[in-house]
């Protein structure tokens, strides 16, 4: 492990710094300078000012990052460590033991963190492994991204996922508001919840209704009497509606929006995380042998997604970045994180906004904006540099070759070093 790694005190210099507040009218520091003690940032501003700061403070390490552009790490919004769609690929993530699904879990959390996504939030996974993980992550036994979790997502009996051990079947208003209280027991940050079908479900259509309105009423109701915001997998534009007048936080894909079903979306600040990827990813499915009845369903609704997440931001409505690909895997050059940025930038909101949605907006909707979403001081040290502009250019996150997290260097590719 490298010398800066050992110090509580570090200034990373050679940067320009930049965030998702670019949006809002905070331009880019040219030859910037961030002071991190601990685990947290303590100074941001130009370089002579800070070093001369930390060198009033006492001893301090430096880091030279050579003249990369420095952003706060990615936020995952769509993710699922224990993925297992169906097919070949998924049909081992189910043979697995408890013991072996923790180490695969715990491997594709290093390798989300390796790939610059410093944060996710997980929207369904198996057996409240996500729980230990997090768990074990925050203890420093093993690296990987911060996890703001819903454990398992609520279903309807026989609905979308409910043949996976990431999901919890429900029925009746009783029944769904005891599904939520058991997540928020297990230590859910957040609900999810299954509204329609999907393109993993054998027997059911994308537009197919799973909760009926008194349902999806009492997962709402009693998610937000505990403090937890409410994500849906929704498809068709009628039960989105419905959801969002219910009181839903985020909507996840939205396959069929309508204008005027975004326009309401965008008024009552209900997001979206499109997953624009999960419906043109034939390479994934292929790999993982996907069954063909799903990769054509999925692949089909690739238009008419595409036209929903463009009606959505014509409209207004906060768009976030999420893959549903493990955030990791190697895809069409890149990491799905990187290329679902990179479709939701070339497709509707261009490369500055994307910065945004993919790390400032994640983090307001979560509510961690004391700790997390921006290079301030106060935030937790979760940083990563590249040689290109990211709000100039998405595609410059292809170029990640630097992670810090907590105040720690895990990847510095000049030095040709990572922790695993």
């Amino acid at each position: 492990m490298s010398e800066e790694n050992a110090r509580t005190s570090t200034v990373v210099v050679g940067c320009a710094i930049v965030d998702g507040r670019v949006v809002e009218g905070v331009p880019a520091l040219p030859d910037g300078a961030v002071w991190v003690r601990g685990e947290r940032i303590a100074a941001v501003g130009p370089r002579a000012e800070v070093l001369a700061q930390a060198r009033e403070a006492g001893d301090h390490a430096t880091v030279d990052l050579g003249g990369a552009y420095l952003t706060p790490g990615l936020v995952n919004m769509h993710t699922h460590l224990s993925l297992a769609l169906p097919g070949t690929g998924g049909d081992g993530v189910k043979a697995m033991n408890p013991h072996e699904l923790a180490l695969y879990m715990a491997d594709g959390a290093r390798r989300t963190l390796l790939s610059g996504v410093t944060t996710v939030r997980c929207v369904a996974e198996s057996n409240h492994a996500d729980f230990a993980l997090r768990r074990a992550i925050n203890a420093g036994r093993v690296p990987g991204p911060r996890i703001f979790t819903a454990g398992r997502a609520l279903v309807c009996t026989g609905g979308h996922g409910h043949d996976n051990p990431d999901t919890l079947e429900c029925d009746g208003a009783d029944g769904f508001r005891r599904g939520v209280r058991s997540q928020v027991k297990a230590g859910a940050d957040l609900i999810k919840v299954m509204i329609s079908g999907g393109i993993a479900g054998e027997h059911e259509r994308i537009t197919t209704r799973q909760l009926f309105p008194d349902e999806l009423a009492a997962v709402i109701e009693t998610a937000h009497a505990w403090g937890r915001r409410v994500t849906a997998h929704a498809g068709p534009a009628e039960l989105i509606a419905e959801a969002v007048e219910l009181g839903l936080d985020c909507v996840e894909h939205g396959y069929e929006l309508t204008e005027a079903v975004a326009a309401r979306m965008a008024e009552r600040g209900t997001a979206l995380v499109p997953t624009l990827l999960v419906t043109r990813c034939k390479e994934f499915f292929d790999e993982l042998g996907v069954p063909e009845w799903m990769q054509a369903r999925s692949l089909g609704a690739g238009p008419r997604h595409l036209d929903s997440y463009a009606t959505a931001v014509a409209a207004g409505v906060e768009v976030l970045l999420g893959s549903d690909m493990p955030p990791f895997w190697h895809f069409e050059g890149t990491t799905a994180s990187v290329r679902e940025l990179e479709y939701m930038s070339e497709t509707g909101i261009g490369p500055a906004r994307a910065l945004y949605a993919g790390t400032l907006g994640p983090v307001r909707w979560l509510g961690a904006t004391d700790d997390l979403g921006t290079v301030q001081p106060g935030r937790f040290a979760d940083l990563i540099a590249m040689d290109a502009d990211p709000a100039a250019h998405t595609s410059a996150f292809r170029g990640v070759r630097w992670v810090m997290t907590g105040g720690r260097v895990v990847r510095d590719d000049q030095a040709g070093w990572s922790v695993g």
